[in-house]
Parts: C-alpha cells; structure tokens; sequence
C-alpha cells in the first residue's frame, strides 16, 4: 500500500477543539471485522463487549506542562519552547523545539516567567527548530522540575487553535496516568471514566498496564510514498512482569485482549517473543504499523480517529482492514463523528 490510499476529506470543523463533557459519554463506533458490521454507541456501552477473564492494555504515561513562553534576551522576542525530553538530569539538558526558530541560534539565552527566575542557554542546533537547551537554575533538581511545572502550559496539539484553559490539565490525561514523560496524551484511553473502570473490574476484566511515553513523531505526517521509508521517533517503552503475566495468562486461555490506544499496541508488538508472548521490555522503540502486519499480540482495539496519512490511521487501517476503516470513515464523517485527541472512539473487535 502507498500513502495516497490513506487520503482522505476531512471537513475541518470535526476536528474537536474541546472533549465530551464527560470523558465515557463520546461516541463510540464499533467495528466487527468478522461481521463487517458497523454499530453507534456511547462509549460507555463497550463494557457490553467483555467479559470475565478478557484484558484491557492500558498506556499509564502521564503528560507534563511541556509547552512553555520566554522571551529573548535583549530583543525580548517571545519564544515558544516545547520540551521534548530531558537529555541530562545533572546538567539540566533538554532535547526542545522552538518557535519562530530563525531567531533562535546558539549562544543565544531566553528568559522565563515574570521574575526570570528560569533561564536557557541555546547550546546546540539538532533540526531546523529542534534546539538543546541548558537550563540555568538556582536550586535542587527538585525545585527545578517543580518550577518547569509551574511556568509550563499542558501540550495541547497543534491543530486546537485556543489557549487551554483549566480544564485541560486533567481532560489531555486519562485518568490513570502516573508515569510522567509523555509530551502528546494517548488518547484513545481518555474516554475512560472511573465508574466506567470500576464496572469494568467487578465484570471481571483484567487491566494490565504499560508505559509508552509519547512522543511529537506520533502525529507527524507521513511525507513518503513507499511507507517502508517513514521514519518514526523513538518513544521510550517500559513493560513489567505484572503486565507481561496477565497479557501471556489471556493469550493462553484465549481471551479477548484490548489494545486501548494505538501507543499500547506499538509497545505490545515491540516486545513479541519467538513463541509470540509479551516480553518485559525496557527501552525504546521507533515501530512503524502498516499493512500488511501480522498482529501476535491483541486481537482488539479501541481508537480514536485520525487524520489522514498519519502513522495512526495506517496502523488503525493495518489492523481492521484498509478497506473497512475507509468504509468507516466515510460513515464517520458522514454522521459527524468528531476526530482527533479530543474526538470520539472507535473499537474494533
């Protein structure tokens, strides 16, 4: 398949600049790939689609305020600073891309908050707007994180044209992140409630959990016709035996095994065994999904949907079909479905 097969017409205003009032109340289309079915719910209903003994991967990554304004020395231009990954913890190094960046060129500082209590140093050039900047504070490490924190604004994508307000600091999260590092939430699991995920374990399904902390590469366009050629990022991946246990438990009695989020399948189909069982795994990984793929892992999926050519929709395409998802996308589009982070779900059985 060529990335053109996976263009399509996407009518701006189903892009969703804000969530569902409540996170289990989006809507969910449910695809049954044996069936060829389509099905409308509310995402709550998907309770409706396990049972005992069935697994829900879940993506435990946490965002931080990665998005933060300084201003540059002498000129006082203001600068948006986006912090991708901290490089080193003792001398304060980040991996960040900056904006305008023609203005932005080593040797240079830049100055935050009102006090310019926080103050970087451009010490190298990595792309066209990626920089490394060290970070001069004084202070433990400790009240340094604190302070990023505090001056930082939550990482909304690109394509939400407002500010983010309040709000956003607990709806760009799912409701069971703790392992902070992610710079872009995995919002397929954002649609859980915690009533939802309480009914769901007195129904008996397990919840395993890893941790893939996403990174920006997700949502970059694919800009290459032969898909072999894309180059992912690489996001770091952390699987424990706890997960690994009741991941390779479901495969051995055969349970329905959910992939919530995209993220969680990448990271489950980046630790197959020869004997194709989840591995621990600790460190990281640059897979790229597209079809034709072999999935060894999860044998269902909850997403969310996605623009066209991204990396998203050719592993959501992989994994249902090209042709049912461009069915289901012409019926999304056609019933208004809303698209994107804060947009509604889709799960395929």
């Amino acid at each position: 398949m060529k990335l053109s097969d996976f263009n399509f017409e996407l009518p701006e205003e189903l892009l969703a600049e804000f969530p569902a009032e409540n996170r289990d109340e989006s809507r969910l289309m449910v695809l049954n790939r044996e069936k060829r079915t389509i099905e409308h719910h509310q995402f709550k209903d998907i309770i409706n689609y396990f049972d005992e003994g069935d697994v829900m991967v879940l993506n435990n990554t946490k965002v931080f305020p990665a998005r933060l304004f300084g201003n540059k020395e002498k000129t006082g231009a203001r600068i948006e600073v986006f912090l991708l990954r901290e490089l080193n913890e003792e001398q304060r190094l980040w991996d960040v891309l900056v904006d305008p960046a023609r203005k932005i060129r080593i040797g240079n500082k830049l100055y935050f908050g009102d006090d310019d209590s926080l103050v970087a140093e451009v010490i190298d050039n990595t792309t066209s707007r990626g920089r490394t900047l060290r970070f001069l504070f004084d202070g433990s490490y400790e009240e340094f994180r604190k302070k990023l924190k505090q001056l930082g604004e939550t990482p909304l994508p690109k394509y939400i044209k407002r500010d983010p307000v309040p709000e956003d600091k607990t709806r760009y999260q799912t409701i069971y992140a703790k392992n902070e590092g992610a710079v872009a939430a995995p919002t397929a699991g954002m649609h859980f409630s915690k009533h939802l995920l309480k009914r769901l374990e007195i129904k008996g399904v397990d919840l395993a959990e890893l941790t893939l902390h996403v990174g920006l590469g997700t949502f970059n366009p694919v800009e290459v016709e032969d898909l072999s050629k894309h180059k992912m990022d690489s996001e770091e991946l952390i699987i424990e035996q706890e997960a690994v246990d009741i991941v390779n438990n479901a495969l051995k009695s055969k349970r329905r095994i959910c992939a919530v989020g995209t993220t969680v399948m990448r990271g489950l189909e980046s630790s197959v065994s020869s004997q194709n069982t989840v591995n621990s795994y600790r460190g990281w990984t640059n897979k790229c999904i597209f079809a034709p793929f072999d999935f060894s892992i999860a044998n269902c999926m909850i997403t969310n949907f996605h623009t066209p050519k991204s990396t998203l929709l050719l592993m959501a395409s992989a994994f249902a079909d090209p042709d049912f998802i461009k069915e289901a996308y012409a019926v999304a589009v056609k019933e208004k479905y809303n698209f994107y982070s804060y947009g509604d779900a889709m799960l395929v059985i």
